[in-house]
């Protein structure tokens, strides 16, 4: 086998591009690596510069000559083999770098193709076996060659065998007509993403990394290092009426250069067999075996228009804002009504309104809904660990519920080990049962498996808050806003470090900062008052509190929020009767009643203790005393 840091560049007219594949294929049999563009879009700045830098760096420049390069006066093919030629001036003349393929019966007297072309030894595919014998060929060529880059291995040592097998899908483009269908190219991305991190041995990047790059122009190598992948499989796909194409290519994150790559022309009603396919040469690409006794096809639904409402559905709960999560709701609903034992469609409303619970609808309104779908679906699917997922929120989050949350949270990272978000989850559970250390650790599981996702990072920072690792938590926090400078919540956690490091003014400016932000939520400007009592500023903290005890006739305003404003201006009293109504309400915040600073100055009021008994609380250690605040420097972003 052959193994080098650079490529085989095949260059084709389009209506080539199976002949192109099949010989892709001989050469990567024959141990060597190819570059095969299979995009459907070519042409622009982008594409044009990434062409140029394949062939300065090839190995070998495959033209592919044939009746359709004949009758092209034009084509992109032939700005690659001006540019081939223009390299190949600059080498010895026995240098073997160009090596023309002739694929049909088109003569060589009559073929348009550069003059130096002609000077070169041409190949010929006469039939199925000479695709195999241009492969040997090739090997023969680069051995001759003794080029640094170029070494063999032996056979039974694969290339990047002994590689960490971490990948990442990228949101396949949406190549139909009808930009509404990005739903579906979003949809079936997410479906790859979730049955790969069924696959022992395989790391796959979560959907909020992954899609991070969606519609960006990026080098595979840059997204490797961002997410730590070695390996990257995009695409697009294109929905027309019942018949749907999907074209991926598996690409190495190092080399640049593709590892596999296929086109799929099916029905509709085949896209699950469409993505098994794709899963299964992935795992063969990455020399893995499938676990022994696993199904051969997963179909969630034999309805396909319960399946499209169901992607609709999942586009719109991504969006994670309340307008999307309630129309995510609505699809949801919608494809049970197609079908209604439609495991994932039940997973998706649990998903929607524990979402909503807590900060826009009511916690007793929200969560035993979620509750109920979550368990509609585990009865259809009692191995669907979105479904368990959300029903351990509901434990946690609403019921306080907690040792039976973290056994069922457990159980989905056991079922789904690279369920970033069944991490987290289990992550918010551990501090209420006494531990936070394990806590801060499945938050940083949840980030490896998801380095983009900007709500992991800040819940990082608020657990490192909470171990009273203020300098920690700041600096966590900070990468949270690089990743996402609109996440209010990120700004309420810096701010609170700098209030427990000393400095009101500090932590003042960065909650006013937060809740200017359009994705605020008004409970939280209880905490501006926190700041301004130690500043001495009670007349702006008590109007702060009318207005936000007015706005609780109208709507839902955490209470237990609230309370910490009471708590922080010296109304015990007042704070408690909040406390009570929160505990009325379940309200999720309550469940760090015992670790969160801004209830503090409540922590010696006996009726504190009995509080967090009745929610099921342990003993929280006290904070040491307050480290000066001239130890951490921060600024606001832009």
């Amino acid at each position: 086998m052959i193994e080098s840091t650079k490529a085989i560049f095949l260059s084709y007219a389009s209506q080539d591009a199976e002949t192109a594949r099949r010989v892709a294929d001989a050469l990567r049999e024959a141990g060597l690596a190819v570059w095969f563009d299979q995009n459907e879009l070519r042409g622009g700045d982008a594409w044009d510069a990434t062409i140029r830098t394949r062939i300065k760096e090839c190995v070998l420049f495959v033209p592919f000559i044939s009746k359709n390069t004949e009758s092209r006066s034009e084509g992109y093919f032939r700005l690659e083999w001006k540019l081939a030629v223009d390299r190949s001036h600059l080498m010895a003349d026995d240098q073997a770098f160009l090596v023309p393929l002739v694929i049909d019966d088109i003569s060589e007297a009559k073929a348009r193709v550069p003059d130096r072309f002609r000077e070169r030894q041409w190949s010929r595919l006469s039939d199925a076996a000479a695709f195999a014998a241009f492969a040997e060929r090739v090997v023969q060529a680069i051995a001759r060659q003794s080029h640094s880059d170029v070494k063999r291995v032996p056979p039974d040592q694969p290339r990047g065998a002994s590689a960490r097998k971490a990948i990442a899908v990228l949101p396949l483009a949406n190549m139909s007509a009808d930009p509404e269908n990005e739903y579906f190219s979003d949809g079936v991305t997410e479906d790859i993403i979730n049955a790969l991190a069924k696959v022992p041995g395989i790391q796959v990047a979560s959907r909020t990394s992954s899609f991070a790059f969606k519609g960006k122009d990026v080098d595979v190598r840059q997204i490797g290092e961002k997410l730590s992948v070695t390996s990257v499989l995009s695409g697009s796909v294109r929905k027309v009426g019942n018949r749907i194409r999907i074209v991926v290519q598996f690409v190495n994150v190092e080399s640049g250069y593709h590892i596999w790559s296929e086109t799929y022309d099916r029905q509709l009603e085949d896209v699950f067999a469409i993505q098994d396919e794709i899963s299964r040469a992935i795992v063969d690409a990455l020399k893995l075996q499938l676990v022994e006794g696993r199904a051969d096809l997963v179909v969630p639904t034999r309805n396909i228009e319960a399946y499209n409402l169901y992607l609709r559905g999942r586009f719109f709960f991504n969006k994670y804002t309340e307008s999307g999560l309630r129309r995510g709701l609505d699809f949801f609903q919608q494809a049970l009504m197609q079908d209604p034992g439609f495991a994932r469609a039940f997973a998706g409303i649990a998903d929607c309104w524990s979402d909503l619970g807590d900060d826009w609808v009511a916690p007793d309104d929200a969560y035993p809904r979620a509750k109920a779908a979550a368990t509609r679906a585990l009865e259809y699917d009692p191995n669907l660990a979105d479904a368990m997922t959300s029903l351990g929120k509901v434990l946690c989050w609403y019921e306080w519920d907690f040792a039976a949350a973290a056994r069922q949270l457990e159980r989905a990272v056991s079922v789904n080990p690279s369920h970033a978000e069944a991490h987290y989850v289990l992550g918010t559970t551990l501090p209420a049962i006494g531990r936070l250390d394990e806590a801060i650790e499945e938050m940083r599981k949840a980030i490896t498996l998801d380095p983009l996702s900007a709500q992991f990072s800040r819940w990082l920072g608020r657990f490192l808050l909470y171990s009273f690792d203020y300098a920690g938590a700041i600096a966590q926090t900070l990468k949270t806003l690089e990743l996402d400078a609109g996440y209010f919540q990120a700004y309420l956690d810096v701010g609170a470090a700098h209030l427990a490091l000393g400095d009101p003014e500090q932590a003042l400016t960065w909650w006013r900062k937060g809740q200017m932000l359009d994705s605020s939520v008004r409970s939280y400007d209880a905490f501006i008052v926190r700041a301004l009592a130690p500043l001495n500023r009670l007349e702006e903290a008590a109007e702060i509190l009318a207005r936000l005890e007015e706005e609780s006739r109208h709507q839902y305003v955490r209470a237990e929020t609230l309370a910490m404003g009471y708590a922080a201006i010296g109304d015990a009293d007042r704070a408690f009767l909040l406390l009570e109504r929160a505990v009325q309400a379940r309200s999720a915040g309550l469940i760090y009643l015992q670790i969160e600073p801004g209830y503090l100055p409540l922590r010696k009021d006996p009726r504190f203790g009995e509080l967090a008994r009745r929610i099921g609380l342990k003993q929280a250690p006290l904070p040491p005393a307050s480290t000066p605040a001239a130890s951490v420097s921060t600024s606001l972003p832009r």
